[in-house]
């Protein structure tokens, strides 16, 4: 289906959206605001880096708090207003890798940012379907593909509408169109901003071994001066996964399987034909667990496999080396071990992970390094706190350089 068709058929959801919501008197404005909710959400986290070879170590200091509320429903609607701050308390890191100031620093891109994190009307008119509109947070499947990127002070949102049908048992259908990305980097950075039409399509069913998701994401941006991942991040991927656990004896197995293929698209003035393969199993005992996988994304020699709305940080190490994926494509062989807790010295919940990476090109034989990832996380009603550690080695070919990141965080949610 063209995109223009999915826009004119979420176009037209929408209008039955908001004609139902008049139509059907559900609730008053005096009840949602009665019924409204405060958002608040305060973040604190160093973050100190060496990089090689580099002059200047990164010391990071900064504060996020995200402010806001969600009314309760009225006309079977609801309406969700959050801003967020970035404050930068030390300032000895390069906050954005597009603009040449701190260069003797490594990146730590949580830049100081003030913004409107999320604007958005939530309608439930439409038997089985939610509707989104507005600026918003998108999370599809593991975030391999689409997220928030979380882990970075400024999340990720869409500007977008969203359509979530589940009329059917075990079927999930959840389609968006977008034409705005808010970036990491917050919107004074010439990357900060991706805008063109694109549409993001994922169908899942759940059966009794695990869960099975089809998906095509159509990205197409808008050319930025100067800044040659825009054009180059539009791409046509498609795929399947599946994931699921089931029991063996006293141990739960747990597997995923993904696949997809992507191309070129847009104003992209490459042209490729790449592939994506993940396959993973873990095995958990109690409260503890064990697992090893493989990623591969291809690369031509000339682009790799790209993945630029995903929450990147969650796969390929959490030293960072590999947000773009080099040219020549990457094969990801990691194992982890984890342990978690409840109830533990005073404690709501404790948790230990510990992981290790081997790096390598996927279109020719050479060595990209390897990684140990460590950390240590703990819940005690509404304040979570975490002790993180990444030691990236580089190897052979050197697409990426030693490095070592040490981060503290404590996050109050209310």
């Amino acid at each position: 289906m063209k995109k223009h068709a999915i826009a004119t058929t979420l176009a037209a959801s929408a209008a039955v959206f908001f004609g139902q919501a008049q139509a059907e008197d559900v609730g008053t404005f005096g009840t949602a605001l009665n019924q409204s909710k405060f958002i608040l959400d305060t973040r604190l986290r160093t973050e100190d880096v060496e990089q090689e070879p580099l002059a200047n170590d990164a010391s990071a200091m900064t504060l996020r708090a995200r402010l806001g509320f969600e009314t309760g429903k009225a006309w079977n609607t609801t309406l969700l207003v959050e801003g967020e701050g970035v404050i930068p308390i030390d300032g000895d890191y390069r906050p954005d890798p597009s603009v040449p100031t701190m260069t003797t620093y490594p990146v730590v891109a949580d830049p100081e940012s003030y913004a409107i994190n999320r604007l958005q009307l939530v309608n439930t008119s439409l038997p089985g379907t939610t509707l989104t509109l507005g600026r918003q947070r998108i999370l599809l499947d593991d975030q391999r593909f689409v997220g928030n990127v979380g882990w970075r002070q400024n999340e990720q949102t869409f500007d977008a509408f969203r359509v979530v049908n589940k009329s059917v048992k075990n079927l999930t259908l959840d389609a968006t169109y977008l034409n705005r990305v808010n970036r990491v980097f917050g919107e004074d950075s010439p990357q900060g901003t991706y805008k063109g039409d694109s549409v993001l399509l994922n169908a899942s069913y759940q059966t009794k071994i695990g869960k099975l998701t089809g998906f095509g994401y159509l990205l197409e941006f808008d050319p930025i001066a100067n800044v040659a991942a825009a054009a180059g991040d539009s791409t046509s991927t498609y795929g399947l996964r599946f994931a699921g656990d089931a029991p063996a004896g006293k141990v739960k197995l747990g597997y995923i399987a993904s696949w997809a293929t992507q191309t070129d698209a847009g104003d992209n003035a490459l042209n490729f034909d790449l592939d994506y393969l993940n396959a993973e199993l873990t095995a958990s005992y109690q409260q503890f667990g064990l697992g090893v996988g493989m990623e591969v994304l291809d690369g031509d020699g000339f682009k790799g496999f790209t993945t630029p709305l995903a929450t990147l940080h969650k796969f390929q190490g959490w030293a960072d080396k590999f947000l773009a994926t080099p040219a020549n494509g990457i094969e990801d062989v990691y194992v982890n071990a984890s342990a978690n807790f409840k109830a533990v010295g005073g404690l709501d919940t404790l948790g230990l992970l510990l992981t290790y990476h081997d790096y390598g090109a996927e279109e020719i034989s050479a060595d990209y390094g390897s990684e140990w990832n460590a950390s240590i996380a703990a819940k005690l009603k509404k304040v979570s706190f975490m002790l993180k550690y990444a030691d990236y080695q580089e190897g052979v070919l050197a697409s990426a350089r030693d490095t070592q990141k040490l981060w503290m965080q404590v996050e109050f949610v209310w």
